[in-house]
């Protein structure tokens, strides 16, 4: 392939290669040439032009193919129009003599072919520059196109098309006759032909004016004619070209009219030629005779749909704004059509013209129409339905029967009805809350006109408008409580009138099949409303004959509705349901025979049809309340189930004596008992399988039924991706809706709402608009076959050989259109028996039943019906899934292959090959490997077979399947399979679309299979590759949508193995241009890989577009329909979220959207915003929500006084670049989604974001850089935008957003204004969002939403000032008011525990707020108080900035009292609703005080949401009111009046205050040792820190402390629970959190025990009784479980073996151990291991000495081990706080007063020497530990010897070690160590116990005396060193000090002399460094200061040696000479000590 890239054809590589390989070199070669040319040097395209054009001029006569041909054509003419163009003409004649030959030989054809093709290009890309030799060409081409064949007339009829557009309106003298000769051919019996017709004069419609002028009927009447027999494709182009035509007639292009004077066409006009198309087809005008005028024929239903397309193309090219204007005419027009006769002669026939009414509407009035003008035209319908009522209620009121066609009209009027109800409540629907203005506004009085239908007198008309009010209530949630109200009234007022009770209870089943929709549902008591207005109806249908079929039907349809709202209300209601259901049925046999002999024909209608309501009741329940389906209840429903089978088998007979007017009363009859059969479990109706399979095989092998009525489930059982085999069968379109008309089985598409009531109430079948139930007959057959497919699984083998055979018996008796329709019932029924089969795990059974099946299945490969043969190969391959045999599946699939080797008829190969591809497809590769080589060779074979199209289509998608099915095994075949494809693709021709669609499978199935090797670089995978990527760029050139979007899925399978070989620089481009295609597949493709794209290469993608966008600006490529303007690729996918309604693609482009915004956000911020901006602001200001004023200059002064309502919205002039329709609200609600992510991606890029300092100075040095900080004002906008919206989604994401921003900008300081945040300025917008959702009409999911908000802004800290704080606290204050109303006081719209979740909300933001009011509060109180400057100046500045400490808590204190009682009874309702199951009957029978017993299931979410605050706020009121004393002295307060009863039996007072206090800690620890007992994986770590943070407050109460040291198990079980927390959660903020509640835990035990101490000393003096108190007793065991001690030792050692692995001593002992440096614990960690240490030191105190006994050894080894693992060295020789924790707990340990018992001394003392000999161990130097912080260690040894001293004495071997120790550190080379070991000798020298200093004096003076000596010859150099220095001397002084008076002199002598030799000479002074100076005066000083104390031995050391004398006279004098300099200049500057002063955090001594 490498070789085909050159610019000449490479003629030599060429003649190498096989023949076969050619073509794909030659277009290898025209790919490249077509990219390289365009980007080439013109002076090179020039040179080499000759040979250029010879070798493509030779090509044309070599015989290409289609797609050769194309490109081949496309470079001709791109060479000519960049080179020179002197040879075209040339070229030309050359090409026109080929089209001119006479040769009509198929081998010529291409030739032929190719020159068409290149005549097309060069008019195309040339145009005029060919100007005056077009007519010969034209006249050339039409004389070819009458004698050419179809893919000729195709090709020529393309190039006509190019011709005329090239040369635009220079060739008007040829338009006619190209009219002339194209037209007749719109009939063609090919179909490519009529498309391509359709597009040629598409085209010339363009200049030729003729065509809408005065040929505009002709026109029309040739594009019905081109309707009749059409497929898809022909029925899209045409329709396009009439819509096209109609439009330019009505509004002709501005040029064309300028030309010539052209009269214009009415709209009256065009509607009615468009009309005359809908409702008499192609047969033409009232010219063909007066025989249309009766009535006769029917317009065929493929011109029907093609005219309804055609009328959308008409009013989309006119405009939105054209539909705005016209919108009356154009509706009524639309609604005539569906009341003339003729569009409804038949019921389905009027369904059909409904359905396409409807979709006219949908497709323009939903796409074309901004919400604004959505709204106007809902105005309109709403009076074109109530122009049509008052007609109807004129009829029905005119007794005297004067109008005599009013009848007629009333029938006529029900479809008008039906088409605009559907639409208005598709409209409101799709608006939501937005449609609000259209419902409230009472000039409209829509509610008021939908509800008047209700009476009309078609039962169609009433269930549409029963289904437009099910829209509303699911648009506006809050219309659903009063219009259910309503109905209920009139169904009781208006009892008397049929229609009434029909109407209004098909109105209120469908509000309650709208419930669930609503997320705030019902209130519990409409239930029993409907239950009883139910319940009233049923009694009183026997009442009066004339309503009682009417009250049956109503009675049970509202029970069946009533079942939607599943169990949690059902429960209530089923006794009396069961009750209900036992009462219709007769009870017995007996009864049953008796009834048969009662009761005329109207007795039994309304009897059949009041048990078909029983059951259909019956399945609602089963269907929405599966949970209540108990074996006891089951039973109980077979009851009435039993005998209505009974009743079936003995209605036949019942129909022959009372007419057949019953029959349809019968079906629904059994279509209801099927339906409730195939949900139960079949084990419960075992017994009468029998019976039922009779009934179910007669009904769908149309035993009983003479029309040939087919099943619907064929299409669903069969494979979705066999519809390329059934045409248009199954696919996915624009047009689904009406398009399904044209299906070939039974009354397929006609699903009407009139078909079964019930389905008013069920939800919606996905992706259909509104539920459609097919015909009776089809549904009863469907129910039956469903049904089949459950109970064949559980039959006996028997049986299912009996019903085989009956089958093939039945297709045998029936003959032609019948034996089809027998056939294909059966083969449903065998398929969903099969999948039965199969999803059951069970087999088909023995031989007989096999070979009885297999003759079946066998049979019908061969049916000339493809839907059957596709049928067949399914079950087949169903079939040997089931088998699951070898041997079975060989006999298979050697019956095909000796078929397909034998037969030559196109039906039996197609079927087997299919039956090959299903067999590999259902046993999978393994299963059928040994066939593999074989079904490869068949299927290659045929699909090369040219002769038949059909054949290769069924080959090449049998082949995709085995492909797909055996993946790896392939491997060997790929290359061969791969030359075909390509070959294939290469010369099929294109207007065999379905070869090409499977070709497209086959690539795609071979890429697939060959995987990631593709990124290889071997040869053959190379090879592999680039014959994938010619494949696909085959298939992106051709015509055909669905074979691009094959192409597309390629490529994106490419991309995903291959990434680096697939060019995104052509790919997205290409992707771009599909995003506006009609095609909804070709759309899907291309979103689909754009998605997959984007997630690694998103960047890329957008320049691309962004490119391709500007390309198409500069207006080089017009031809280009591109929707990506200055906003991008996102903009246009943000655009496409607005008209698209398929879920599939809306999904993929909220993914693709979210995976640029993810890599792309941060980088191209503003770019991002302003597409969220720009999308927000489109919001519809339809009696807004709030009044915005628009500003243009965002920061002009006004901006801080605008008041809170009055807002901002940077609107913008409205520019006419936007795209037509602003976005609707669906697509805001994704933009402010997009906000939030925004905002969260940038927190996690760069903290500079939310920093504006930062931002400000990043921006000076680089003005590009973006950060969202800089943007807030936007980011408020935006929020406040969406939180005022009318939509209430959009709200939510609002409020959300508003959050969001409130929480990340809280904190970052305004640089210019310090000490204010940035976020004070946009106060006034944050109290304006919030403020509309506090209104009373507001759902209760937004305001609970906004209390959040409320609690996060007051929290935040943002807001200073008490009087700016106060707008949104009052907010909170009215809800609270709201709150304490208690239950059922306001009117309620919503369920119950909506209004629980509202409550619950407030009473959250509540406690959020006073947590960090009090947090504050602390703070403050902890703060030192700062001084009061006296003076008046600064007092007014005290209360405007500063807080004063305690400013929100008097915002919170006023409504503490009932806070806390509201608190306390919501926590008392969640620990009630946390019970486990079990204990259900415990709850409290009506409900807590905020939910009630009803809606239990949905409350407990609300509670699990919002209890953690509240827990914590209710811990720290108690533990600030020491659990509410104050609280109890007011019990008597009025304020209880106004709260709900809480405690609802006992009176308020009689609780004592410690029982109150018990019942409270109770609730408190009971809450949370529930919860962190297993806190949930999804519960918020925020819970589990309030939590604990709740427990710490609460302890810190003496109440709380008292009770939980009393009850010990509840102390060892939190503990239990908190350590099991510390297993689970690893934050570290949590584990510290923990240790804190563990402290405060054993610190409550501790005082509990000290008390105890003290009471028993006061009791007896004597001292034994307090020996044994404390955990451990006498014995000194410890009981796991039961002891305190040894639950928090198992919890602290979890956290030190967690943090510090290394003290585990089997770690070390395991042989993989390698040991760790200690290192630097992190912060947090050090933090906690220092709070476990601290901990551990305090637990020997609560044992007894014995216990402690047991526990020290432990607790020393621990903390010691800490020691040695955490004493490392820091830069700034600072002690660690685990080193520092660890030398506190050592000394807590040691002075502990244990070592006073006597009992234990030998116990302590060993314990005191092996902890010391520990730590000795440890200190000793080693080259492991370079970083051992020696000072710990030395500290650690010194608090041994100081504190336990006697037991230490004499203990040489320790006293020899901790010599050594101080020796060491003593000679150590750090100043800083040298220092403090100087500090704690002197400790140790100093200690009163002579015994213990001595040895050690004498063991370290003399080394000291000698460091301190050798000072003289190396002075101090830094600070530290001279610090060192003056500790030692210090150390001497003192040892001088303690010496005996006798030895004082020789003391003094060596401390004297070592001081003067500090002191420098007085040369040497001035030029001394700093620090030898320092040392020179701390000598002089020390020596002034020991002179008067030790005179005599001072004159002595003096006297003795006369130089020291000398040294030291001159210092003095040097000293008094500078001092008096001083004085002089009188400098009384403090002195400054240079040495810095040791001080250490902690005092250990």
């Amino acid at each position: 392939m490498e070789l085909a890239h050159s610019l000449l054809l490479n003629e030599e590589a060429l003649a190498q290669i096989t023949e076969a390989k050619r073509p794909v070199f030659i277009f290898e070669w025209l790919r490249f040439l077509d990219k390289v040319v365009v980007a080439a040097n013109k002076v090179d395209v020039k040179e080499k032009q000759k040979k250029l054009v010879e070798q493509l001029t030779g090509l044309i006569s070599s015989a290409p193919g289609p797609p050769t041909r194309k490109l081949l054509a496309k470079n001709l003419a791109t060479l000519y129009s960049i080179g020179d163009t002197f040879t075209v003409f040339q070229t030309l004649d050359k090409c026109n003599d080929i089209i001119k030959s006479k040769d009509d030989t198929p081998a010529y054809l291409p030739t032929k072919l190719a020159a068409v093709a290149c005549v097309g290009a060069f008019y195309e890309k040339m145009g005029r520059m060919l100007g005056s030799s077009f007519p010969d060409t034209i006249n050339n081409l039409l004389k070819a196109l009458k004698s050419a064949e179809s893919q000729g007339r195709g090709e020529i009829l393309i190039s006509l098309q190019k011709v005329l557009s090239g040369l635009g309106g220079a060739a008007a003298s040829c338009h006619r006759d190209i009219y002339k000769n194209a037209r007749s051919l719109l009939t063609d019996r090919s179909m490519a032909v009529r498309c391509a017709v359709a597009k040629c004069l598409l085209e010339l419609q363009n200049e030729a004016v003729f065509m809408w002028t005065t040929e505009l009927e002709n026109m029309a009447t040739l594009c019905f004619k081109a309707l009749e027999g059409s497929n898809y494709g022909v029925r899209v182009s045409v329709a396009k070209l009439l819509g096209t035509v109609m439009a330019t007639a009505l509004m002709p292009k501005q040029a064309a009219v300028m030309r010539q004077n052209v009269k214009r066409a009415t709209l009256e006009e065009v509607l009615e030629l468009l009309a005359t198309g809908f409702l008499r087809g192609g047969s033409g005008f009232l010219k063909s005779g007066g025989e249309m005028l009766k009535g006769g024929g029917s317009v065929s239903r493929e011109v029907r749909v093609g005219v309804t397309q055609a009328y959308v193309v008409f009013v989309t090219t006119l405009g939105g704004q054209w539909l705005e204007r016209n919108f009356a005419t154009f509706l009524s027009h639309v609604l005539d059509l569906v009341s003339h006769p003729r569009a409804t002669q038949t019921h389905v026939e009027a369904v059909y013209s409904r359905r396409c009414v409807s979709f006219m509407l949908r497709a323009t009035l939903g796409g074309l129409l901004g919400e604004k003008a959505q709204i106007a035209a809902g105005k309109e319908i709403c009076q074109a339905i109530s122009k049509q009522m008052r007609a109807v209620e004129a009829v029905v009121n005119d007794l005297n029967g004067e109008n005599k066609t009013g009848a007629a009209d009333v029938s006529a009027s029900q479809h008008v009805m039906v088409c605009a109800l559907k639409e208005l409540g598709s409209l409101v629907q799709s608006l939501s809350a937005t449609a609000s203005p259209l419902i409230q506004e009472p000039s409209i009085g829509l509610l008021e006109t939908v509800t008047s239908v209700l009476l009309h007198p078609s039962m169609a008309a009433r269930l549409a408008a029963a289904w437009c009010l099910r829209c509303v209530s699911v648009a506006l949630p809050h219309q659903l409580t009063p219009l259910l109200d309503r109905c209920a009234e009139r169904i009781n007022n208006l009892k008397s009138s049929p229609e009434a009770v029909s109407g209004y209870s098909f109105a209120m089943a469908a509000l309650l099949g709208g419930v669930h929709q609503s997320p705030l549902g019902i209130p519990h008591s409409k239930g029993m409303l409907v239950v009883s207005i139910a319940e009233d109806l049923l009694r009183t249908a026997a009442q009066n004959s004339r309503l009682s079929l009417q009250r049956t039907q109503a009675g049970w349809l509202l029970l069946g509705a009533l079942m939607t709202l599943g169990p949690s209300l059902v429960r209530y209601h089923l006794p009396k349901m069961l009750l209900l259901w036992r009462n219709v049925f007769p009870r017995s046999q007996k009864e049953l025979e008796a009834e048969k002999t009662r009761g005329d024909a109207f007795t039994w209608q309304v009897t059949l049809e009041g048990r078909a309501g029983a059951l259909c009741a019956m399945r609602s329940f089963v269907a929405h309340c599966p949970e209540l389906l108990t074996e006891d209840v089951i039973r109980r429903l077979m009851t009435p189930i039993e005998c209505a089978m009974t009743m079936i088998s003995q209605v036949p007979a019942i129909i022959k004596v009372h007419g057949t007017h019953l029959k349809a009363s019968a079906a629904m009859v059994r279509l209801r008992l099927y339906d409730i059969l195939a949900l139960l479990p079949p084990k419960t109706y075992e017994g009468t399988f029998n019976a039922l399979l009779r009934e179910l095989v007669a009904e769908f092998t149309l035993t009983d039924n003479s029309s040939n009525t087919t099943t619907s489930l064929l299409r669903s059982l069969c494979h979705y991706d066999d519809s390329v085999l059934m045409g248009s069968w199954l696919q996915e379109t624009d047009h689904k809706s009406i398009e399904d008309q044209l299906q070939p089985n039974s009354a397929s598409g006609s699903g009407a709402l009139e078909h079964d009531p019930s389905s008013i109430y069920l939800r919606v079948p996905v992706g259909e608009a509104i539920p459609g139930p097919l015909p009776l007959g089809v549904s009863v057959i469907d129910a039956s076959v469903a049904l089949f497919g459950v109970v064949f699984p559980h039959v006996s083998f028997k049986h299912r050989l009996q019903m085989l055979d009956h089958f093939a018996e039945c297709i045998k008796q029936a003959k032609g259109v019948r034996q089809q329709a027998v056939q294909l019932n059966i083969f449903t029924a065998v398929l969903s028996a099969l999948k039965g089969l199969a999803e059951n795990k069970s087999t088909l059974g023995p031989e007989e039943v096999r070979k009885s099946a297999l003759a079946l299945v066998m049979g019908a490969l061969d049916n000339p019906n493809p839907i059957l043969r596709c049928a067949a190969g399914e079950a087949l391959g169903r079939m040997a899934q089931v088998v699951g045999e070898a041997t079975f599946i060989a006999r298979m699939a050697q019956t095909s292959f000796d078929k397909l080797k034998s037969a030559r008829d196109v039906v039996s190969r197609t079927g087997h090959s299919l039956a090959l591809g299903c067999l590999h497809r259902y046993v999978g590769g393994i299963g059928s490997g040994q066939h593999l080589k074989t079904s490869v060779s068949i299927l290659l074979a045929l699909a090369q077979d040219g002769s038949s199209h059909e054949v290769q289509t069924w080959a090449l998608h049998s082949l995709a399947l085995i492909v797909d099915s055996s993946g790896p095994m392939y491997r060997g075949y790929v290359e061969p399979t791969l030359s075909l494809v390509l070959t294939l693709l290469l010369t099929v021709p294109p207007s065999h679309t379905e070869v090409h669609q499977c070709l497209g499978r086959c690539l795609g199935a071979l890429i697939t299979t060959v995987g990631p090797e593709l990124q290889g670089n071997g040869a053959t995978i190379s090879t592999i590759r680039s014959s994938c990527l010619v494949g696909c760029a085959i298939m992106q050139d051709h015509s055909d949508s669905l074979v691009q979007a094959a192409a597309i899925s390629c490529l994106q399978q490419l991309h995903m193995f291959a990434p680096r070989h697939v060019n995104l620089s052509s790919l997205v481009p290409c992707l771009c241009v599909h995003l506006c295609s009609s095609h909804l597949l070709l759309r899907r493709a291309a979103v689909a890989c754009l998605r997959q794209l984007a997630q690694r290469e998103a960047s890329e993608v957008c320049e691309y577009a962004m490119s391709l966008a500007k390309k198409a600006g500069n207006g080089k490529d017009t031809a280009i329909n591109l929707n990506i303007t200055e906003t991008g690729l996102e903009g246009a996918l943000f655009g496409m979220l607005d008209h698209e309604t398929d879920r599939k693609l809306c999904s993929d482009i909220h993914d693709t959207l979210g995976h640029m915004l993810s890599s792309l956000a941060v980088e191209k911020l503003s770019h991002w915003l302003k597409l969220c901006k720009d999308v927000l602001a489109a919001t519809t200001d339809v009696g807004g929500a709030v009044t915005f004023e628009v500003e243009k200059d965002d920061d002009s002064e006004k901006k801080d006084e605008l008041d809170d309502d009055i807002m901002f919205t940077g609107l913008g002039d409205d520019d006419k670049s936007k795209p037509s329709v602003a976005p609707r609200w669906v697509t805001r609600v994704f933009a402010a989604d997009c906000l939030c992510r925004i905002i969260l991606l940038c927190e996690n890029a760069d903290k500079a974001h939310f920093d504006l300092a930062t931002a400000r100075s990043t921006r000076a040095k680089n003005p590009k850089g973006e950060l969202l900080v800089l943007h807030l004002s936007d980011l408020i906008r935006m929020a406040f935008m969406a939180a005022t919206d009318h939509s209430n989604q959009l709200r939510m994401a609002g409020l959300q957003a508003l959050e969001d921003i409130i929480k990340k900008f809280a904190r970052v300081p305004e640089p210019e204004f310090p000490g204010h945040v940035i976020l004070e300025q946009y106060q006034a917008n944050v109290g304006a969002a919030l403020r509309p959702a506090f209104s009373p009409d507001t759902p209760s999911d937004i305001t609970a939403k906004a209390c959040q908000v409320c609690s996060t802004w007051i929290g935040s800290g943002v807001v200073s000032d008490l009087n700016d704080l106060r707008r949104v606290h009052n907010l909170l204050v009215s809800s609270l008011d709201k709150v304490q109303a208690g239950k059922g006081s306001s009117s309620q719209l919503y369920s119950e525990s909506a209004t629980t979740m509202e409550k619950l909300a407030v009473l959250k933001a509540w406690a959020e707020v006073y947590v960090v009011a009090m947090k504050i509060k602390k703070e403050a109180e902890t703060k030192p108080v700062k001084p009061v400057r006296s003076g008046d100046e600064d007092e007014d500045d005290l209360g405007a900035d500063v807080l004063p400490p305690d400013s929100l808590i008097t915002l919170v204190q006023p409504e503490l009292p009932s806070l806390s009682r509201l608190w306390l009874a919501m926590l008392r309702d969640y620990a009630l609703l946390t019970l486990p199951a079990e204990f259900s009957s415990q709850l409290p029978p009506d409900g807590g005080a905020f939910y009630t017993p009803e809606t239990i299931d949905t409350a407990r979410l609300h509670y699990r949401n919002s209890w953690a605050p509240v827990l914590h706020a209710v811990a720290l009121w108690l533990s600030s009111t020491g659990f509410g004393v104050c609280e109890e002295k007011e019990k008597v307060s009025p304020a209880l009046s106004r709260a709900p009863v809480l405690n609802k039996g006992a009176s308020p007072t009689v609780k004592t205050f410690e029982e109150s206090v018990k019942d409270r800690m109770h609730l408190m620890l009971g809450v949370s040792i529930e919860f962190l007992c297993f806190p949930r994986p999804e519960e918020p770590m925020e819970h589990v820190m309030s939590c604990l943070l709740a427990l710490s407050t609460l302890l810190e109460s003496p109440c709380a402390k008292t009770h939980i040291a009393k009850d010990q198990l509840l102390a060892v079980e939190l503990l239990n629970v908190l350590h099991r927390l510390l297993l689970t959660r690893d934050p570290p903020a949590i584990q510290l959190q923990v240790t804190t509640v563990v402290q405060e835990t054993i610190r409550a035990a501790l005082d509990h025990l000290q008390q105890q101490h003290n009471k028993g000393k006061e009791e007896e003096g004597q001292k034994d009784s307090q020996v044994a108190l404390g955990e451990g007793g006498e014995t000194g065991e410890l009981v796991p479980g039961n002891s305190l001690v040894f639950a928090a030792m198992e919890l602290l050692v979890f956290i030190l073996v967690r943090h510090l692995p290394q003290l585990n001593t089997r770690v070390k002992e395991s042989p993989s151990h390698v040991p760790i440096r200690p290192q630097r614990l992190p912060e947090e960690s050090a933090r906690l291991v220092a709070n476990t240490v601290s901990i551990l030191a305090e637990l020997p105190s609560l044992c007894s000495p014995a216990g402690s006994m047991t526990i020290l050894p432990t607790v020393l080894f621990l903390i010691t081990g800490v020691l040695r693992e955490t004493a490392v060295k820091t830069a700034d020789n600072s002690v660690s706080i685990c080193a520092s924790a660890a030398l506190q707990g050592i000394k807590t340990i040691i002075t502990s007063p244990l070592a006073r018992v006597d009992s234990l001394q030998t116990q302590w003392t060993a314990l005191v020497r092996s902890s010391l000999a520990s730590v000795l161990e440890d200190s000793q130097p080693d080259e492991s530990r370079p970083d051992l912080d020696e000072i710990s260690m030395l500290t650690a040894i010194t608090l041994f010897l100081l504190s336990a001293s006697s037991e230490l004495v004499g203990v040489t071997v320790l006293q020899k070690g901790c010599v050594d120790c101080f020796r060491n550190a003593l000679n150590s080379c750090d100043p800083w160590v040298q220092a403090r070991c100087y500090q704690l000798l002197l400790s140790v020298f100093q200690h009163p116990n002579r015994h213990l200093s001595t040895p050690y004096i004498h063991a370290l003076a003399p080394l000291m005396v000698e460091k301190l000596k050798a000072v003289e010859r190396s002075r101090p150099k830094t600070a530290a060193e001279l610090q060192a220095v003056q500790e030692g001397i210090r150390v001497l002084e003192n040892l001088v000090g303690m010496g005996e008076e006798q030895n004082r002199v020789q003391l003094v002598a060596l401390l004297v002399p070592t001081l003067i030799s500090y002191l420098l000479d007085e040369n040497a002074l001035p030029s001394a460094s700093q620090v030898s100076k320092g040392l020179h005066d701390f000598a002089l000083q020390n020596l002034m200061r020991i002179g008067p104390l030790y005179p005599a031995a001072f004159k002595m050391v003096i006297g003795a040696a006369p130089e020291l004398k000398t040294r030291l006279e001159s210092a003095v004098r040097a000293n008094q000479a500078s001092n008096k300099a001083k004085d002089a200049a009188r400098h009384a500057q403090p002195i400054v000590q240079v040495a810095p002063t040791i001080k250490l955090k902690t005092s250990f001594f």
